[in-house]
């Protein structure tokens, strides 16, 4: 009897073959790293937190070690829980560990892939990096800058000033500012209380967090689900989406467009887009074009939060723990004196200081989970196997919390910093709350500067107390909220100058 293939014959010889070679691999390889039993086809999916999941990584690294794994209907997480191997794995393997997983709401969806936080390794994301290694690529570049910090941390304390219960809002535009300027020789003006391009990359920074919290939208568990119509019962994160995207475009493409309209007009102040505009003339094509105004953008946005998390911040630690705020009044007293402001020349003469914006960065890292990376090939490490396309998540705020690193590690603790007899200081956390391998954030020595211009000025003329009401203190808490960029609970407390020679200091930011 003759013997006849069918193309249904095919394809299920086909499967066959593929699953057979699957559980054959499977027998071979080695485990995926530990942690909680997976239900068969969803996963992990009833075991992740909705919120702040770095605390309860925490509790599982206690019982399934410091690297572990769960899956999402098929997708694999690896949740790293200790330094050693973040750095092993995301810096010495960098070439492996460099790309960002496809976010389907924030990256897809939203447009957020355009931006260097969530741009895939590749050319798009080395010209990005190119660009901004050459504006503020290392401390000496950074320099450039110090005056512009310096001055606009003055006119932020002239604003607190005027209305200490605004101090979140001043934060915002004195960063917003500063960026702002660098980014695209834009003038804040806030006469009538904010300023429009702040007020947008506000917006689109709120949206950013939401959206790029693992978990936060189905459709980043079920990808397919960016298919169903905008309309369809139950897709209302369709709709979401597309106005996020218009919020996003907005806060790329306007600040880039009146630079260019500004250049035609010969008005420009030059910023890191007029000069790349300027410089690229010659080959300035659509991608050129495209890297320039998305670099703007992702520094734009990037400055313009995680800055602002870390320097209200300082402004909760001060209101908890006075006595860190008093050390540090009394060493720029003995040094600075009180004729005039602390600048970032002075940085070196103020140990104390120093250690105490170490602490702040420290105490509530102002990106608990950092951004996912992506596993772009096979890779097994201490003997479990990391399959392409896993997600690799760095626990910062574990890491900056460890007791066996930083003792007492739930208390505010600046002298930890400082070298004395018998004590060697502890690690900084600026090796490990900026970001890890290629991946490190580029504004580290931008971020730096800033928040060390804005703790240092703040506590020189201001005391920064608990609000009293009706004779008792009213309670302040160590709360944040959650979200891939995690910012202080509002809170309220009490600025006031220290002296009346600070009173006088500060309005002189009236004539700047």
């Amino acid at each position: 009897m003759a013997f006849s293939l069918t193309l249904l014959d095919s394809t299920l010889l086909l499967i066959a073959v593929l699953l057979l070679r699957r559980i054959i691999f499977r027998r071979n390889r080695p485990p995926l790293p530990p942690g909680p039993k997976a239900l068969p086809l969803v996963g992990n999916v009833l075991d992740m937190p909705s919120s702040y999941e770095w605390l309860t990584f925490i509790d599982w690294s206690k019982k399934w070690g410091d690297i572990l794994s769960v899956t999402l209907l098929g997708q694999t997480i690896v949740i790293l829980g200790s330094p050693k191997h973040a750095f092993e794995l995301l810096e010495k393997r960098s070439t492996t560990y460099s790309d960002r997983p496809i976010l389907v709401m924030c990256g897809e969806l939203m447009g957020w892939d355009q931006a260097l936080a969530l741009t895939h390794y590749g050319d798009r994301f080395r010209e990005y990096r190119r660009l901004l290694g050459r504006l503020i690529g290392s401390k000496a570049l950074v320099k450039q800058f110090h005056s512009l910090i310096e001055q606009e941390t003055h006119r932020f304390l002239s604003r607190v000033l005027r209305n200490p219960d605004g101090v979140a809002a001043h934060i915002r535009n004195s960063i917003g500012a500063t960026i702002l300027m660098i980014s695209y020789g834009h003038k804040v003006s806030l006469e009538e209380g904010s300023d429009p391009y702040i007020d947008q990359v506000n917006e689109a920074m709120e949206q950013f967090t939401i959206a790029s919290t693992p978990g936060a939208f189905l459709v980043d568990i079920l990808p397919v689900l960016k298919y169903v119509p905008a309309w369809f019962p139950g897709a209302s994160f369709k709709r979401k989406a597309s106005a996020w995207r218009k919020s996003l475009l907005t806060t790329a493409d306007v600040p880039f467009e009146d630079v260019k309209k500004q250049m035609d007009a010969g008005t420009h102040i030059e910023s890191f887009t007029s000069m790349n505009l300027a410089s690229e003339k010659d080959e300035l094509d659509d991608a050129k074009i495209h890297s320039i105004k998305w670099t703007a953008a992702s520094l734009y946005a990037g400055g313009a939060d995680t800055s602002v998390s870390a320097i209200y911040g300082f402004f909760l630690a001060m209101t908890l723990f006075p006595e860190a705020q008093r050390k540090a009044q009394e060493e720029i007293d003995e040094v600075i004196g009180s004729d005039r402001l602390p600048m970032v020349e002075d940085r070196d003469n103020l140990p104390y200081v120093e250690a105490l914006v170490k602490e702040v960065f420290r105490f509530n890292p102002v990106a608990p989970l950092g951004l996912p990376h992506r596993v772009s090939e096979d890779d097994v490490y201490e003997g479990y196997f990391i399959p392409k396309g896993t997600m690799v998540l760095a626990n910062i705020w574990q890491f900056l919390h460890d007791p066996e690193v930083y003792h007492d590690p739930m208390n505010f603790q600046p002298d930890r910093f400082l070298s004395k007899e018998g004590h060697l200081p502890e690690r900084d956390p600026r090796e490990l709350c900026f970001g890890y391998g290629r991946r490190l954030c580029p504004g580290v020595h931008l971020a730096d500067v800033s928040v060390w211009t804005s703790c240092a000025m703040s506590l020189a003329v201001f005391d920064i107390s608990p609000v009293v009401e009706n004779g008792k203190v009213v309670e302040v808490k160590n709360e944040y909220l959650s979200g891939t960029v995690s910012h202080p609970k509002p809170f309220r407390c009490t600025i006031k100058p220290r002296s009346p020679k600070a009173d006088a200091l500060i309005r002189t930011a009236e004539y700047l």
